[in-house]
C-alpha cells in the first residue's frame, strides 16, 4: 500500500494528539500541579482550555484561576513530571505508524512543544526515525500557534508553498494557525471535546485509518 496524494505534495503533522497520545498524560500533570495551588479543575477543563496552547498561555490561565503568581519552578516541575509519565505510559496514536510507513510524499512534524519533548515522545513511540531531520518546534522561532509561523517555516524548509501542503491537527488553535497560513487542514477529532474542529477544518476524521481516503488517493 503506497499512499500518495493527488492534491498535496507534503503533509505537516502536529505531534501531541496526532502522532503520539500524550494529551491525557501532559494535561493530567498540568491539572495536578494546578490543583496543588488551589485551581480546582479536572481533565475535561484542561482539554477545553489548555489543549493546543503554549505552556505560557496555560500557566497564565492557572495563575488567573488561583489568583497568584506561579512558583518560579512551575515549568520545571511540569516538564519533569510529564516526561516521567511519557516514559512510562506514552503510546503512538493508533494506526499512525502504518500510515507513515506507507506515505510516498514528504512529511514532517511541526509542534508547539520544545524540541527535546518532541524527540523524546517520537523516540518512545518508535516514530523518531521517520522524522529525524524534519522536526519543527515553535520554541526554535519563539512564535506559537495560532501564529502560523511554525507551519510556514516547515513548508518553506520542506520546499513547498502553503497551497501544496496539508496540515493535520487536533486542536482548534492549530487549525486556526493553519488557516491563517493559507493551508488546508484536516482535523483529527479523537479528542475534540468541544466539537469545534468540524466548524473550521477543511475536513475532519476520527481514525488514522480514514486519512488515506481523505487524501484523494
Amino acid at each position: 500500500m503506497n499512499l500518495e496524494s493527488k492534491k498535496y505534495k507534503c503533509i505537516i503533522f502536529d505531534c501531541d494528539g496526532v502522532l503520539v497520545d500524550s494529551e491525557p498524560l501532559s494535561n493530567q500533570v498540568m491539572v495536578d500541579l494546578a490543583n496543588q495551588l488551589g485551581a480546582k479543575i479536572d481533565l475535561e477543563y484542561a482539554y477545553r482550555h489548555f489543549k493546543g496552547n503554549s505552556f505560557n498561555d496555560c500557566a497564565a490561565k492557572i495563575s488567573k484561576l488561583t489568583q497568584q503568581e506561579l512558583p518560579d519552578d512551575f515549568e520545571k516541575q511540569y516538564r519533569q513530571k510529564s516526561f516521567e509519565r511519557f516514559k512510562k505510559e506514552i503510546k503512538p496514536i493508533s494506526g499512525v505508524k502504518t500510515l507513515i510507513e506507507n506515505l510516498k510524499i514528504p512529511f514532517c512534524v511541526a509542534s508547539s512543544g520544545p524540541i527535546n519533548k518532541i524527540k523524546l515522545n517520537l523516540e518512545l513511540t518508535g516514530l523518531l526515525p521517520f522524522f529525524q531531520d524534519r522536526i519543527f518546534s515553535c520554541y526554535s522561532i519563539q512564535k506559537w500557534k495560532p501564529d502560523p509561523a511554525v507551519f510556514l517555516w516547515a513548508s518553506e524548509t520542506m520546499g513547498y508553498g502553503s497551497h501544496e501542503c496539508l496540515i493535520v491537527e487536533d486542536s482548534l488553535t492549530g487549525v486556526e494557525a493553519a488557516i491563517r497560513g493559507g493551508f488546508d487542514v484536516f482535523g483529527f477529532t479523537a479528542h475534540d471535546y468541544k466539537d469545534e474542529l468540524h466548524k473550521k477544518a477543511t475536513k475532519t476524521f476520527s481514525d488514522m485509518k480514514l486519512l488515506p481516503e481523505l487524501l484523494d488517493l
